[in-house]
């Protein structure tokens, strides 16, 4: 059987041989034998779940990586790649909003969903319904000043307009990208003053993170059924 030194794999995947020994420690790898003298004994199996673990979490992050790893380690292959197929699904749905924003904003006489039209005063729980946000991240983002509709006079409701919807669905594509609270409150606040293009570009560039996050998805994916096969050949 062929062994591997902490340093040959570390050296391969670009990281230090302490961030092996931390996978390790989290328990998303087998843990090694050791040798007489007390070295750990990685295999061809341990390469693979390393190669997998750095491949995965650059396209569905390290938790989700550590849970599809940890079923592995199991022998639940059906719930690991359950998992992954979860969150491709969800990669899918940011793309669908992001091209459902971006759409709003190179043309803003388009109706939001599909079919759907927003009517032009809604409650909260209507505009949540109507963009799949949930309120709670609606009111969240009112306090933090991205939003600010007008409140009924007679009861004190909120009030969402046309504006406010495409204010949440550009707001919804963008806090999965690198884009922070500050530059959010100008994109988002530009869309309020019919002033688009800034949101209109950093939307397209947003799309352009969803269309990479998908490439390294996939590898990733490949490299979760290399290591199923290396496992099956242990």
């Amino acid at each position: 059987m062929q062994y591997y030194r902490p340093i040959d794999i570390a050296r391969e995947l670009h990281i230090s041989t302490s961030a092996l020994r931390h996978y390790e420690a989290w328990g998303v790898v087998p843990a090694p034998a050791r040798g007489s003298n007390g070295y750990r004994l990685y295999t061809n199996v341990h390469l693979a779940y390393f190669r997998c673990l750095r491949a995965m979490s650059a396209g569905f992050g390290i938790a989700a990586t550590c849970q599809v790893l940890r079923h592995i380690q199991n022998d639940d292959i059906d719930t690991a790649f359950w998992l992954v197929s979860k969150e491709q699904a969800q990669l899918q749905q940011e793309k669908t909003v992001a091209d459902q924003t971006l759409a709003l904003l190179q043309d803003p006489t388009l109706s939001v969903t599909g079919a759907k039209k927003p009517k032009t005063h809604m409650t909260i729980g209507e505009a949540a319904a109507f963009t799949d946000v949930e309120a709670s991240a609606i009111r969240h983002w009112e306090k933090e000043g991205l939003l600010t509709p007008d409140r009924d006079p007679e009861n004190g409701y909120r009030m969402f307009t046309p504006v406010h919807i495409r204010q949440i669905l550009l707001i919804r594509t963008l806090r999965r990208t690198v884009y922070f609270l500050e530059n959010m409150k100008e994109i988002v606040h530009a869309v309020e003053h019919q002033s688009i293009e800034k949101a209109k570009e950093v939307t397209e560039n947003a799309l352009l993170s969803i269309h990479q996050r998908n490439r390294l998805q996939f590898y990733g994916v490949h490299q979760l059924v290399e290591l199923c096969k290396e496992i099956e050949r242990d």
